[in-house]
């Protein structure tokens, strides 16, 4: 192959983009009690509940929809949702250190400081909303994408990420240092910092208006002193 067919084969090759959930929820029964470690909840609607501080470690959510509940310092490490929406869900400090979410869509979240280090995402879309200090260290995200959101400082230092794909969003003061990147697709970002760890963005693709954005950073790194 010539050189100029390499070049042209390179140009061509496409970004495997992630695979969407299909949520499809059954008729939901309302749900109107509290969190309970353990506990086991399925085909429900948890509509408008305060859910501050409550405790539900390990608890299984299957077919439900979460609408307008707040979670400030809500407790759900190791919970599992599956087949789930969370749509307008509010709240700071939520835990959900070591969570899966499998074939979910999180829609308008207001969240600070949100706890997902040690978690799995697979089959997730992150869509509207803002959500600020998000931490996902050491996760695992498998096709999951960030559309029309804002994500102010996330933390992915460590994570594993394949097939992720961020759609007009804004990316800012976002760290992924000693991260893992597969098929990651930032090209859609709208806006697109980077704090930490651009030296681990081997195996992420970016447009040449974001190369441009990020050459400071990636001069910093190399150690490259740029003059005028």
């Amino acid at each position: 192959m010539t050189d100029h067919g390499a070049r042209a084969t390179v140009r061509k090759k496409k970004v495997p983009g992630a695979r969407r959930p299909e949520v499809r929820l059954p008729p939901l029964e309302p749900y109107g009690g509290g969190l309970e470690a353990d506990g086991d909840y399925d085909g429900l609607e948890l509509s408008g509940l305060d859910l501050t501080g409550q405790s539900g470690e390990g608890a299984r959510f299957l077919d439900c929809a979460l609408r307008e509940c707040g979670l400030d310092g809500a407790r759900l490490t190791n919970a599992r949702f599956l087949d789930s929406v969370l749509s307008g869900v509010r709240g700071v400090g939520t835990d959900l250190a070591g969570a899966q979410l499998r074939d979910v869509e999180v829609v308008e979240a207001r969240l600070g400081g949100t706890q997902l280090h040690g978690a799995v995402l697979e089959r997730v879309v992150v869509r509207g909303g803002k959500i600020d200090y998000l931490n996902l260290r050491s996760a695992k995200l498998k096709d999951v994408v960030f559309e029309g959101c804002v994500l102010s400082e996330p933390d992915f230092g460590g994570a594993n990420l394949e097939r992720v794909g961020f759609v007009d969003c804004a990316l800012t003061g976002a760290d992924f240092s000693g991260a893992r990147l597969r098929d990651v697709d930032l090209r859609g970002a709208r806006r697109l910092e980077i704090a930490r760890g651009v030296e681990s963005l081997a195996g992420a693709v970016i447009s040449t208006s974001q190369l441009f954005d990020l050459a400071p950073v990636l001069a910093a790194q190399l150690g490259v002193r740029v003059e005028g």
